[in-house]
């Protein structure tokens, strides 16, 4: 049985948007545990590649490591989100946090590579300031359980603004504590690894709230299983297999090309090619952040009119060719605007490819369609880093990265489309 909301009263209710006005107290709690998260995820990812530059690394090491830290976080994604649904979802999400916390730790207290890629591969460490680990795959399969389908695009779509939020107010904390810190009798290396110990101990507030949750956001076997339960599964999935597999192939297409310009790289690219100071590249990051959040209300009222798919394509291909234009841009002010005008578009693919998945596939399959799709997502991301490294180990080549992803991102665009135009959810239908 559902919780009751946790925002009753006819005067209070109003003054929550309609699609959020059913949600029980367990999914109020996810979106806390999102916002925790993409804090954290925002904070680290502002300061991480000076932190391990400032440390020693050289920006090839850099990339290498980030390319190992994105590879163990599709492992520990794989092996958690594909048994969710069998051992419990909150089981493996309170193991995620406690993985975030620990990888946070180890960063902090050694500089020695071969230990830094072992807690990379091992915890759950964000360079991109996106979505990492096992969380998003199991939240989504939780909130989908605990939503009807007609709500599901929209509530959708306010889980993708909390993240967008947190990730930017991250993003301008980590800048702005960074520069505070410097400016007093802190060293620059101290105080970028004030923010990695800040990043652990989120992690360990991320696992308190966890603890909380109920057994409501569990698969109800009894009353949930399809024929295809029963049937030859794998990686966790039954009949969904093909089209979770189909739809993966093309997320890892989309996430390489993302993965040359993950926020790490790109606050780094600002500051080599303007000389931006962590505070600047902070406030840059979140207001790109707020915005790519606002778009994604936008995303569901255009979705509930051309649908899904079609969504998907229509905001994300002219994002993609912003992307190219941004390191043709003269200064830092053009540059920024350009970033801006990209995000305020990007992320609306977001919300509506997350509801397309959890949609088209069994209800007993969610956590582990999510986790397939998003370790394919973990994959293509973890591989571009380290090219990306190479690049901006070379002075004439610091912009192509955006020319690389750009190209990727729209080729992925217009497979996509091809692909699933005819397939549609049950609420299309």
């Amino acid at each position: 049985m559902r919780k009751k909301s946790s925002v009753p009263g006819g005067a209070k209710l109003r003054k929550v948007p309609a699609s959020l006005r059913g949600l029980t107290a367990d999914a109020w709690l996810l979106f806390l545990t999102r916002f925790t998260r993409l804090f954290a995820y925002g904070l680290l990812s502002v300061i991480l590649v000076f932190y391990l530059t400032g440390i020693g690394l050289t920006e090839s090491e850099t990339g290498l490591l980030l390319t190992l830290t994105l590879v163990g976080d599709m492992v520990v994604s794989l092996i958690l989100t594909t048994r969710a649904d069998r051992i419990g979802r909150k089981r493996m999400l309170i193991a995620g946090a406690i993985l975030m916390a620990a990888a946070g730790l180890a960063f902090a207290l050694t500089r020695k590579l071969p230990l830094l890629i072992l807690a990379g591969t091992v915890g759950v460490i964000s360079p991109s300031g996106n979505e990492v680990g096992p969380f998003l795959s199991i939240e989504q399969a939780a909130l989908s359980h605990l939503l009807p389908s007609s709500s599901r695009t929209g509530v959708f779509a306010w889980y993708s603004l909390t993240a967008s939020v947190a990730t930017a107010l991250g993003a301008l904390a980590g800048g702005v504590l960074t520069q505070s810190l410097q400016h007093g009798s802190v060293t620059q290396v101290a105080s970028y690894r004030t923010v990695v110990v800040l990043y652990a101990g989120l992690g360990i507030l991320l696992a308190y709230f966890f603890v909380r949750l109920s057994s409501a956001v569990e698969v109800n076997t009894s009353k949930e299983q399809s024929p295809s339960v029963g049937a030859s599964r794998f990686l966790g999935l039954g009949q969904s297999h093909n089209v979770v597999l189909k739809l993966s192939g093309l997320f890892a297409l989309d996430s390489f090309g993302g993965g040359f310009v993950i926020q790490s790289f790109a606050a780094y690219w600002f500051y080599l090619r303007f000389g931006a100071e962590p505070r600047t590249i902070g406030a840059i990051f979140f207001w790109a952040n707020i915005f790519a959040g606002i778009s994604a209300l936008l995303a569901s009222k255009i979705a509930a009119r051309i649908g899904l798919v079609r969504t998907m394509v229509v905001t994300h291909l002219p994002s993609n060719v912003l992307l190219i234009i941004v390191p043709l841009m003269p200064n830092l002010a053009l540059a920024t605007l350009v970033l801006l005008l990209r995000f305020s578009i990007s992320q609306m693919d977001v919300p509506t490819r997350q509801s397309y998945t959890m949609a088209v596939v069994q209800p007993e399959e969610r956590s582990a369609a999510g986790g397939v799709t998003g370790v394919a997502r973990t994959a293509g991301a973890a591989i571009s880093p380290f090219f990306a490294g190479l690049l901006f180990a070379r002075p004439s080549l610091i912009d192509a990265p955006f020319f690389i992803a750009g190209a990727l991102k729209i080729l992925y665009d217009l497979l996509l489309y091809f692909s699933f135009r005819r397939i549609r959810p049950p609420e299309e239908s």
